[in-house]
């Protein structure tokens, strides 16, 4: 599933074609790309104007002029969000296509696997003076959002009292990582994701808060981590961060801090890449395995 860098890659490339243009057609193509809006949903999109285009974790909306309803899309596993030329053939996947009165390139919604989906959803005042859509105000704000409160994250985490990638894998409390850059972030900061937050220190998550903010940003400057042709950003083109992934992934592979080998184990139906040495479940290691 595409993580914040991925998303923001979309978000930037839709924001550049999509931005002040109104809709004239909206044409659904499988139902179940719109399963869970209520209503119709060309009636409900037919003549408004986008005004911008906005992200917050893993979810993208379009809010119209006049803030009052948004089009949110959620990429799910496989989707695409594709502006391609009128005259562009229809793709095998195609389920959402979205035509605009300038007669311009098409907003399509491409998903192999229909897991995501387009809805439109009333927007509400969010605490920074401008508004979310009010099916996703309770997604906590992500870490390169610039109002971002470290401080209240760091605290929430803490109570939580729950192992440290579990946590950072909740949107409630976190948005926008997911399983790679959680692993990739607890890589650098040499921390295990069993380690429970109500035993780590605040400083010691502040770095690793830090280095997921890092790692995410290399990513984004990389067209995000692509492993196969399911991502892709608005021009149908691929990321290339997956060649400087340090664990996720790389089962069997060097530790880059130690030389270790990369190991895999199963956590929450995912996969999860770690270093048996650097990552240690129990931050004191015996004697005998001192290195």
């Amino acid at each position: 599933m595409p993580e914040l860098p991925e998303v923001e890659v979309v978000r930037r490339g839709l924001a550049e074609h999509v931005t002040g243009r109104t809709i004239k057609l909206v044409e659904v193509r499988h139902p179940r790309a719109v399963r869970r809006n209520l209503g119709s949903l060309p009636d409900q999109l037919v003549g408004e104007r986008i005004r911008c285009v906005s992200r917050r974790g893993k979810y993208l909306w379009l809010p119209m002029a006049g803030d009052q309803i948004a089009l949110v899309a959620h990429l799910g596993m496989s989707g695409q969000l594709l502006v391609q030329p009128r005259e562009a053939p229809d793709g095998k996947h195609l389920r959402v296509r979205i035509d605009f009165s300038d007669d311009g390139p098409q907003l399509r919604f491409v998903d192999q696997r229909t897991f995501g989906g387009m809805m439109t959803a009333g927007l509400v005042p969010d605490n920074a003076g401008g508004h979310v859509p009010d099916i996703i105000s309770h997604i906590s704000r992500d870490l390169l959002d610039p109002v971002f409160d470290e401080v209240a994250c760091i605290t929430r985490l803490r109570a939580k009292n729950i192992e440290i990638k579990r946590a950072l894998l909740d949107q409630s409390l976190i948005s926008g990582i997911g399983n790679i850059y959680a692993d990739e972030a607890l890589w650098r900061a040499k921390l295990n994701g069993r380690r429970s937050t109500g035993a780590l220190s605040a400083p010691k998550i502040h770095e690793l808060l830090k280095h997921a903010k890092s790692v995410m940003t290399q990513a984004l400057g990389q067209g995000g981590t692509s492993f196969d042709a399911l991502y892709v950003n608005v021009n149908g083109e691929s990321g290339y961060f997956d060649r400087q992934l340090s664990a996720y992934g790389q089962e069997g592979e060097p530790c880059g801090h130690c030389g270790s080998l990369i190991r895999r184990e199963k956590f929450m139906n995912r996969s999860s890449f770690f270093c048996p040495r650097c990552q240690r479940r129990s931050p004191n290691p015996r004697p005998q395995d001192k290195v």
